[in-house]
């Protein structure tokens, strides 16, 4: 069988090799989850690729205002789970331009017929899904091999073998966490809002756990902030009562997030809560590619572990909506 490292290769390396003109761009697309899903992957390409330029578009907003450069010179990687209409639309907008079209998938949709390649992938909502084939993982992959194909990565196959290992640094955070995020759910089961910060490769996984997690699964109110950001506005809200979700990453920017930590320990209260990606198994991965799986671990940890808590915690069920797939918007 196949592994995904390699699935994820072979199509990169079909895309160059058939494009018209060399893979200068290279764009990703998607709604909510599947487009906060997509930071750790431009993470990775904005503080490594040099031939190819990176950037997020959610989804609607391709659609209206395409970039200009789009053309045959651009990778369009597209993700939903099971097609959202606006994402269907903007792989159209991405294939009429001449774009090179991947999808990644779980159920087949408009947007599996329009695209040129397609890697199916598995929730992280679900216990049993394998922590390599979500589609953080697996679009992380893409961008690797886009750039070792390009520019040469000289840590290409230690970042392979680190998805070999990151399920089983998942698990082991999920029993780590789960008395803890039980304290934390009953702290804060009466707190709004709750406020969540990160920064560099931590920052997806933060805006995920806000809109995705806390807003439309909960419907608490979540304002995301980047930990960097934090000095230049949001901290005026900070006062002893005040819930805040730091999340401290490993890599460049785990200094701006300790310098979070510093003042919200000294100026906040008992609802301030620290999630440190050491103490949850990012240590376990080469020092060299541990940076870029924030996203890989804390996003399912966030959702199966903090998110359920809550929900168990104030009695409501996650799966319940106000407005989502019940009216026209």
């Amino acid at each position: 069988m196949t592994k995904i490292q390699e699935e994820t290769d072979n199509i990169v390396s079909t895309v160059l090799k058939s494009s018209e003109q060399p893979i200068t761009r290279v764009v990703w697309i998607g709604a909510g989850g599947s487009f906060g899903g997509f930071y750790a992957a431009q993470y990775f390409m904005t503080r490594n690729a040099i031939a190819v330029t990176s950037e997020m578009f959610t989804s609607n907003e391709f659609v209206m205002s395409p970039p200009a450069y789009v053309g045959t010179n651009t990778l369009a990687v597209v993700c939903s789970m099971r097609g959202t209409k606006e994402t269907c639309e903007a792989a159209k907008v991405a294939k009429q331009l001449g774009a090179h079209v991947v999808a990644l998938y779980v159920d087949p949709s408009p947007l599996t017929e329009v695209a040129d390649f397609k890697i199916k992938y598995e929730s992280l909502a679900l216990d049993e899904s394998r922590t390599e084939l979500s589609n953080t993982s697996i679009a992380l992959m893409i961008a690797m091999s886009l750039v070792q194909h390009t520019d040469g990565y000289d840590d290409y196959d230690v970042a392979m073998q680190a998805f070999d290992n990151v399920d089983a640094i998942y698990r082991r955070a999920v029993e780590a966490t789960t008395p803890l995020a039980k304290v934390w759910a009953d702290r804060n089961a009466e707190r709004k809002p709750i406020y969540v910060l990160g920064s560099g490769p931590a920052y997806g996984a933060a805006y995920i756990f806000s809109i995705c997690n806390i807003e439309e699964m909960l419907q608490i109110p979540s304002p995301t902030t980047n930990s960097c950001e934090y000095f230049h506005g949001p901290f005026e809200t900070l006062d002893k009562t005040t819930s805040v979700f730091q999340l401290v990453s490993v890599g460049r920017t785990r200094a701006a997030d300790e310098r979070a930590v510093r003042f919200l320990k000294k100026y906040g209260g008992d609802n301030v809560y620290i999630l440190d990606a050491k103490e949850i198994g990012l240590n376990d991965l080469d020092d060299k590619v541990s940076e870029y799986f924030n996203h890989v671990i804390f996003a399912p940890v966030l959702n199966n572990v903090y998110m359920r808590a809550l929900s168990a915690r104030i009695q409501k069920s996650y799966l319940t909506r106000r407005y989502m797939w019940k009216i026209n918007y």
